[in-house]
């Protein structure tokens, strides 16, 4: 029971931080995005203890898989494909159940998720990237959080804010990030609150993390992109194959990362949906397009004192 008391108090906190957080001193959401940020690994070693003692039954490594599956394609074909790139179009039902999971995922409403990440695209790598390892690895990868700037949602997310069903899930998102970890402990009281909640979302926050911290700094570019954007294999498989960041910066609204030949959950799934009528207007880039991005790849300088580019073959 105090246990569930503080997490609900952190929760709770939580919620005021991101309903107020253009309102709030810049140090008081700092600190909220700092428990959510050490919160979870904290759990995770924890979990890691537990596990040593043995206190993992069945049911918590169902609940650990199944959540991180919901919240992962959540943020993936939820967050990023389906709502900020529009890669492919949905029915309104797929639409808000793939938003709500990807609000389970992310202490983030997904306008604001949204804005950042086209905010990313518009300055790749140079001044006004919100997270690039330009300006240190930590930066991109969880420092960029505490800058504490609010996301420029009237500029870069004008058409979702006048869309009832997105607004929906933003104005409930702090509640879906609640019920992501109240199902689990209703299921399996503490165990299933640490492994199905709390050790989810540290294994999640930081997959996603490493696609702006290592799918810029190491990996394959086999496009050209004007920026430092890499394919890393392995958090393709960690992150639903939003590792494939190279492609998805030389097609930003393309829905298959792994482009058909790489691992793609998220790719996958959108295939899977198209087939039976629940996804169509499926973007894909033309092979004119394919080919005309490596051209540029072939015929640039090589660059100098960058680690990533000397990565062997099958890096990617």
């Amino acid at each position: 029971m105090i246990a569930a008391g503080a997490v609900v108090a952190l929760l709770a906190a939580l919620a005021v931080v991101k309903t107020f957080e253009q309102r709030l001193p810049a140090w008081a959401v700092r600190i909220g995005l700092a428990v959510f940020v050490i919160g979870p690994l904290a759990g995770l070693a924890w979990a890691m203890w537990a596990l040593w003692q043995r206190a993992l039954e069945p049911v918590d490594l169902v609940l650990l898989v199944v959540f991180s599956v919901i919240t992962g394609l959540g943020t993936s074909f939820g967050y990023h494909r389906l709502l900020t790139h529009r890669s492919f179009q949905t029915t309104r039902w797929i639409t808000v159940a793939a938003l709500a999971a990807g609000a389970m995922a992310v202490p983030s409403r997904p306008i604001d998720w949204a804005a950042r990440h086209l905010e990313h695209h518009a300055h790749a790598d140079q001044d006004g990237d919100p997270h690039s390892p330009v300006d240190g690895l930590v930066h991109a990868h969880v420092g960029w959080l505490f800058s504490v700037t609010p996301a420029k949602r009237d500029r870069y997310c004008r058409r979702l804010m006048r869309d009832p069903v997105v607004m929906l899930v933003d104005r409930t998102a702090v509640l879906w990030l609640a019920l992501g970890l109240v199902v689990p402990a209703l299921i399996d009281g503490w165990r299933g609150l640490l492994w199905g909640g709390i050790v989810r979302i540290a294994v999640h926050n930081h997959s996603m993390f490493a696609v702006n911290s290592i799918c810029h700094a190491f990996g394959s570019q086999p496009f050209e992109t004007g920026d430092e954007s890499r394919n890393n294999r392995l958090i393709a498989i960690m992150a639903f194959g939003e590792g494939w960041h190279n492609n998805h910066h030389a097609f930003p609204s393309m829905a298959d990362h792994g482009m058909g030949s790489k691992p793609d959950a998220t790719g996958m799934l959108i295939r899977g949906l198209e087939r039976v009528g629940l996804v169509w207007d499926v973007r894909r880039p033309s092979p004119a397009a394919i080919a005309r991005h490596r051209r540029q790849r072939e015929h640039r300088p090589p660059k100098i004192g960058v680690i990533a580019d000397s990565q062997p073959e099958g890096a990617d």
